[in-house]
């Protein structure tokens, strides 16, 4: 059996390229006792993987040159020596960019078997790694409470809209979001029913976060970092809480880049700023994503999910994360048996 894989071939210097990854093919053993193959339907794409491959340690090893490029993935048992993973099985797993898999199913990030009837791409997107980090960052970090004032930044993205609606309509928050673009501010303000949307590419952040909040941001849930990191602190409520997600804006960054020039507002506020690891809540992954399936299925958390087309393009699929181009999960079809009829899901 043939193999198709994605390798690192550089460490990006500034803006990530096509040309750091280079095409690799290979034959794929036979499984062993206990080992079992997948054949890769779906590929999910992550604004973390940026990390990844400058090749430092972080909460997990930096990628290597050479290394085949780690990512998550869906995908079918075609063979199998494993009595736990049968023939047949959808399931989802850290497979990386590659058609097909080797398995040994020794821990949860190797695979783990989806009940019969899960919609494909579900794992990856609002049930994967996407949704529970939503869930525990919003909840479990930014606290809030009943008639809170929220801001999330990234708010249109994968996991940026499942926070957001998370605080309006599961909490009960006074919800806004800021995104890139008429479009995603539309859907945040129609589809996902925010109270109010922010556009970073037209609008005065600063401004209409202060118009917006005229008693501050009690929770701001961040994607982005930089500029609107700053104008968010500028406008914190007395105890506000910031929640760090992520900072896309400075992922591609060649130089870090200055500090927080506000950041004694913390002081001023009493406020509150962490981050977190959504690995560090593995112990209960189990009562997240049951807690999100049902708000999904009870219409309080709408998702969207852009999927692309064949396993040639995941370079420049993982590119459309930091160009904007992306409308909410991330993903790549790269099998036909994974096809669903689907090509975007925005529903409530």
């Amino acid at each position: 059996m043939r193999n198709r894989q994605w390798r690192l071939a550089s460490h990006p210097k500034g803006m990530v390229r096509e040309a750091d990854f280079e095409l690799h093919e290979e034959s794929l053993p036979d499984p062993s006792d206990g080992e079992f193959v997948v054949k890769v339907d779906y590929l999910a794409f992550d604004p973390a993987m940026r990390a990844w491959i400058t090749g430092v340690d972080t909460y997990v090893s930096g990628i290597q040159v050479g290394d085949l490029m780690r990512g998550m993935g869906v995908g079918r048992v075609v063979a199998s020596r494993s009595a736990a993973f049968p023939q047949g099985a959808l399931v989802s797993g850290l497979f990386g960019w590659q058609e097909y898999a080797l398995c040994s199913g020794g821990s949860p990030e190797d695979a783990r078997v989806l009940p019969p009837g899960t919609p494909p791409t579900m794992p990856l997107s609002v049930l994967g790694i996407t949704g529970l980090t939503a869930y525990f960052g919003m909840l479990d970090v930014g606290e809030p409470e009943v008639g809170a004032n929220v801001l999330v930044s990234g708010a249109a993205g994968a996991t940026g809209s499942i926070a957001s609606q998370i605080a309006k309509h599961v909490v009960g928050c006074r919800t806004v979001g800021i995104a890139g673009g008429e479009e995603k501010c539309r859907w945040l303000t129609g589809t996902a029913k925010l109270d109010a949307a922010i556009d970073y590419r037209t609008e005065d952040v600063h401004a209409r976060i202060r118009d917006l909040f005229p008693k501050g941001i009690d929770v701001f849930f961040d994607n982005v970092g930089g500029k609107i990191l700053q104008a968010a602190l500028a406008n914190l409520a007395i105890k506000g809480r910031i929640v760090l997600c992520g900072g896309i804006s400075s992922y591609n960054d060649a130089a870090p880049g200055p500090g927080l020039p506000n950041y004694l507002e913390l002081v001023i506020k009493r406020g509150r700023m962490e981050g977190f690891i959504v690995l560090d809540y593995a112990s209960r992954f189990g009562e997240a994503t049951k807690k999100l399936l049902e708000w999904v299925e009870a219409g309080k958390i709408a998702h969207r999910e852009d999927i692309q087309e064949g396993f040639e393009n995941a370079p420049q699929t993982f590119l459309r994360l930091f160009d904007g181009s992306n409308k909410g999960k991330q993903l790549l079809r790269i099998s036909d048996e994974g096809r669903d009829g689907r090509d975007t899901a925005s529903t409530r």
